[in-house]
């Protein structure tokens, strides 16, 4: 229970207990820019002003203030809190309580992400499986170059993160192409590609051996990944195609072979 005297000692800014704004927005922890925008917005009546010309404003506006401020920082929408003020009882605390739940997911998710970013900290294979993982570390000693293998834990990293569901099958059909020496070769070949000219005849060579090739792994079926969203293939090809003007007309070359890639 408050008691009277402590409140005693406190200097009153003016008789009837009316501060300024800018103690009000001390009192609210927000600034006074933040004050008139929510004058702005409807979300505060905004006082009279006194015969001094100045605004003076009651304990009545630092209790809405603060609630304001709350609603705000929880990530409800202004129009949705100038709603909510004029709302029932009921309907606040329903709101309210629709706010919690939201802020529950958030919570859990940014959790989520706290546990990834600090997996990614301690050495990004460990984001992998340790299949993925162990399938990287064998990359070097088939001959591919340290930039393919930083490319691809990059790329693994994405898709596992934004596919779970179907990043495994994807990788294990990537790893059984490498288990064949002629499809590794290549692999093999697509990595050293990087620095040739992207008009090397070379280019084109590869290009027509990397439509044969899955032309003949898997015929008229859907190649792996067809059912991920579209954005996906076209967002990791992007991120090969930009580090090399080479790959990048191969990518080209190989879609004019295979219109379904």
């Amino acid at each position: 229970m408050l008691q009277p005297r402590p409140w005693g000692r406190v200097k009153r800014e003016n008789n009837g207990g009316v501060i300024t704004i800018g103690r009000l927005a001390r009192y609210a922890g927000v600034s006074i820019k933040t004050i008139r925008v929510y004058h702005d917005k409807g979300l505060l009546p905004e006082p009279g002003c006194d015969s001094s010309g100045y605004r003076r404003y009651t304990a009545r506006h630092a209790i809405d203030l603060i609630k304001i401020r709350t609603l705000a920082e929880a990530g409800v929408p202004l129009a949705r809190i100038r709603e909510l003020r004029a709302a029932s009882d009921e309907d606040f605390r329903e709101a309210l309580r629709q706010v919690d739940a939201g802020l529950t997911a958030r919570i859990r998710d940014l959790r989520a992400t706290q546990r990834r970013l600090r997996r990614l900290a301690a050495g990004s294979l460990q984001v992998l499986s340790p299949e993925v993982g162990d399938h990287l570390e064998r990359l070097p000693g088939l001959g591919f170059s340290p930039r393919w293998v930083a490319l691809e834990t990059d790329l693994w990293i994405l898709v596992f993160a934004t596919h779970p569901d179907t990043a495994l099958e994807l990788f294990r059909d990537q790893a059984q192409a490498l288990a064949d020496p002629a499809l590794r070769q290549i692999y093999l070949d697509y990595d050293r590609a990087h620095d040739l000219d992207p008009h090397d005849p070379r280019i084109d060579e590869l290009a027509e051996r990397i439509a044969r090739a899955t032309e003949e792994r898997y015929g008229s079926a859907d190649l792996p990944g067809q059912d991920v969203d579209a954005d996906m293939p076209a967002l990791i090809q992007g991120v090969v195609n930009a580090s090399s003007p080479a790959w990048r007309r191969l990518d080209a070359l190989i879609r004019a072979r295979l219109p379904r890639t």
